[in-house]
């Protein structure tokens, strides 16, 4: 579970220090390599949802072997890529491929749960959590290290040794568990009008020009009949008044594409201004990120068996707005000493923030529905990211310079204000943790 869990993250990361080069080696600018992170993650954020869907129907298993064996083929077609938009093509397969095995790790631990009678997995949570916090902030080092050995081909090619190791273990241990779900059928126009919808709106915010203006009206019709639809059917794809009911939950999706909005926006971001404005080499900037991953991996590690979350939210919340805030100070020739600090800085939220609202979920989502709840919290993820990925082509239009980088930085605080507002308004966050009970029975308001 772990092992296939963080082929998502370290795809992701491992791109940061590779734009730049890539960029160099076809000859194109930021605003066109932007694809390859908003590629992966328009095609995660559709796949989370659906395929944790069909872990409820099938059960987890098979979601899992199929995924992780679609990702080693998305490496290989990455690794030969002749041009960009093969390469795009190759992410868009990873991001299908690496959809299955949170979702199918979330079902496989409610099953568990529900089996052994031990109500609170707070320490497998963790542990998910730290290993996909580890592979996230050593992801630019990672990446650093192989570009350095062999170029940017390796970050892809890495995919099919992680995705044969995947299957051979998913296929030797991975128990044959029933489907938590109590049908068979799944609501497949459901979850096209689903697709549909959130490709034409993550279209549109990669570009967004009037020349474009059927994109967003295409997305919200599209939506407007997929909750119709929803509301309609007996079985449907995402029960709306379930959801609709569940007021924490709700909160938890939002709550979780701010956040990623503003981290992957500054990862990013960052990344790519230390190599095109601070002027350093891929495997130099993936080493600054470093005290990043230490100090995520440390709080994680510190507070993973803690079941609360709100403080963990809250205090992530206000190290974010500072975060945002001390890119305003940097320059082309600021000290590595003050770029080391920051990048610890900021490891600290990234390591509070996704382990909160993951243990959050668990508390909150429907236990029958706890693959298709977990993709849901992944596309509210990834819809931050994509929103990151749209600020990223925007400001870095004309290259990652120091002034691209300040413009993008007051968005970002707003953001994280908001964010920050949001932690402290959200009284039900005080019940999650609070008892073994909490960790596994969705609260639902009417």
């Amino acid at each position: 579970m772990v092992l296939g869990s963080v082929l998502n993250p370290v795809n992701s990361s491992m791109l940061a220090v590779a734009l730049v080069p890539i960029g160099r080696a076809f000859g194109v600018p930021p605003s066109q390599t932007a694809w390859l992170v908003s590629g992966l993650y328009l095609a995660t954020a559709v796949g989370q949802p659906v395929i944790g869907r069909l872990v409820d129907v099938f059960g987890p298993r098979r979601l899992y072997l199929l995924g992780t064996a679609l990702a080693g083929l998305a490496g290989l077609l990455g690794t030969l890529a002749p041009n960009l938009w093969v390469l795009v093509a190759s992410r868009v397969l990873l991001g299908f491929g690496t959809s299955a095995a949170f979702p199918a790790s979330m079902s496989l631990l409610r099953s568990e749960s529900e089996r052994t009678g031990r109500r609170n997995p707070s320490g497998v949570l963790a542990a998910l959590s730290v290993s996909n916090q580890v592979i996230a902030v050593v992801g630019p080092a990672l990446g650093g290290l192989l570009i350095g050995a062999g170029g940017w081909h390796l970050i892809f090619g890495i995919n099919v040794p992680l995705s044969l190791i995947c299957v051979v273990l998913g296929a030797l241990w991975l128990p044959r568990s029933t489907p938590s779900g109590a049908t068979t059928r799944v609501d497949v126009p459901g979850m096209l009008w689903f697709a549909g919808s959130l490709t034409a709106l993550m279209l549109f915010l990669m570009a967004p020009v009037v020349a474009q203006w059927y994109l967003p009206v295409l997305g919200l019709t599209a939506g407007a009949v997929f909750v119709r639809r929803e509301l309609a059917v007996a079985q449907p794809f995402i029960d709306l008044r379930v959801l609709g009911g569940n007021a924490p939950l709700l909160a938890t999706f939002t709550r979780q594409c701010l956040a990623y909005t503003t981290s992957y926006a500054f990862f990013y971001g960052y990344s790519q201004w230390l190599q095109a404005g601070r002027g350093l080499s891929a495997p130099q900037a993936g080493l600054l990120l470093l005290p990043l991953s230490a100090t995520a991996i440390g709080v994680t590690a510190l507070t993973g068996r803690r079941g609360r979350v709100r403080g963990k939210l809250v205090v992530g919340a206000l190290l974010q707005c500072l975060g945002c805030a001390a890119l305003l100070l940097l320059r082309d020739d600021s000290p590595v000493w003050v770029l080391v600090a920051l990048s610890a800085v900021v490891g600290v939220p990234h390591g509070l923030i996704g382990l909160a609202n993951q243990n959050a979920l668990y508390a909150q989502a429907d236990p029958a529905r706890m693959g298709s709840s977990a993709g849901l919290l992944r596309t509210f993820m990834y819809v931050g990211a994509l929103f990151s990925a749209a600020a990223s082509a925007v400001f870095f239009r004309d290259g990652a310079t120091s002034a691209g980088l300040h413009a993008m930085a007051w968005p970002l605080i707003g953001v994280a204000a908001v964010f920050l507002v949001l932690c402290t308004a959200d009284r039900s966050l005080g019940r999650v943790g609070s008892t073994p009970s909490d960790q596994a029975t969705p609260r639902l308001t009417k």
